[in-house]
């Protein structure tokens, strides 16, 4: 059974839009997913259901700046005035206060995808205590002066042209070259997935078709530098097993090296449990990609052993 509900956002203003899926049998895990940039949690319904069907009560937000969370079409890309990113973090620790309240003492699983893969790996050094395991997929990797740079010219742009503003130029640094090693290519977005059938229904829907804000830029970039912080690292717990995840042709991990620094970052701060895994010719979006099935069924495996 799919059921949506709202919750008063963290940033004091929003309400955020809510997606659940419960099992028809008894609960037998949770499964929080964070859903990447430019989409929404609606995205995620095939493998939802695959995993409410194997008996995991599963439950996602649209992000600030996203799907149904958002009202009014100039919030679109927007996070929030102040703190936009810890607000993002909020929001989905108050879903899993939701979720836990309503399954109490059932192993609890996060998956973040792609933008969500960030938030994913900032929410386990500031929420990781009571996880059962994180699942990080299609993340990346920017070396800390290139992050320090985007920050400043987005914090610059921001200061100067309003947090709403839109920049082609920004917007081209951060997606203009993800198309390049598919071309001949059909679409921009080409380097989703092999998948046809998803790229032209991602390319019709127009909750996928926005350009992010300044702001928007300028709050993600802080998020993934605070990532990577060692200090930020160190507060993992060390028995919180994890999964960093990607297909092999992922241009936001610049073809696996990134997920590869994920994961030898995450052995080397001491996690106990760290395990990687590249899916052979797949692009981003590994859960949509022709071999999904092999996907799910991957990771279905990985967290049945930790439970």
């Amino acid at each position: 059974m799919k059921q949506e509900f709202y919750y008063p956002s963290r940033d004091g203003l929003t309400q955020i839009h809510a997606v659940e899926w419960i099992p028809e049998k008894d609960v037998r895990g949770i499964l929080q997913i964070a859903h990447g940039m430019v989409e929404f949690i609606d995205r995620y319904d095939r493998f939802a259901g695959f995993m409410s069907s194997q008996g995991f009560y599963v439950a996602g937000n649209d992000h600030l700046g996203h799907g149904k969370s958002v009202t009014d079409e100039s919030q679109y890309g927007y996070y929030a005035r102040h703190d936009g990113n810890f607000c993002l973090l909020g929001d989905m620790q108050q879903l899993r206060e939701h979720a836990r309240k309503k399954y109490p003492g059932v192993p609890y699983f996060l998956l973040g995808h792609s933008m969500g893969s960030f938030l994913a790996r900032q929410f386990i050094e500031k929420y990781g205590e009571g996880l059962s395991g994180a699942i990080i997929m299609g993340t990346g990797y920017q070396p800390m002066a290139t992050l320090d740079f985007a920050i400043g010219l987005t914090a610059v742009l921001q200061q100067s042209r309003g947090g709403h503003y839109r920049s082609s130029m920004i917007h081209q640094m951060a997606f203009g070259s993800y198309n390049a090693s598919f071309e001949p290519v059909r679409t921009k977005s080409d380097w989703l997935t092999r998948d046809e059938s998803i790229v032209d229904a991602y390319e019709a829907n127009p909750l996928n078709q926005f350009m992010f804000t300044v702001n928007g830029y300028y709050n993600m970039f802080r998020g993934m530098r605070y990532a990577q912080r060692q200090a930020n690292l160190d507060r993992i717990p060390k028995d919180l097993p994890i999964l960093v995840v990607s297909g092999q042709n992922d241009p936001v991990g610049d073809f696996g090296k990134g997920p590869r620094i994920v994961a030898e970052t995450y052995q080397e701060t001491g996690i106990r449990d760290v395990t990687l895994k590249l899916f052979p010719d797949d692009r981003h979006e590994i859960l949509n990609e022709l071999d999904k099935e092999t996907v799910d069924r991957y990771l279905l495996d990985w967290i049945e052993a930790r439970m």
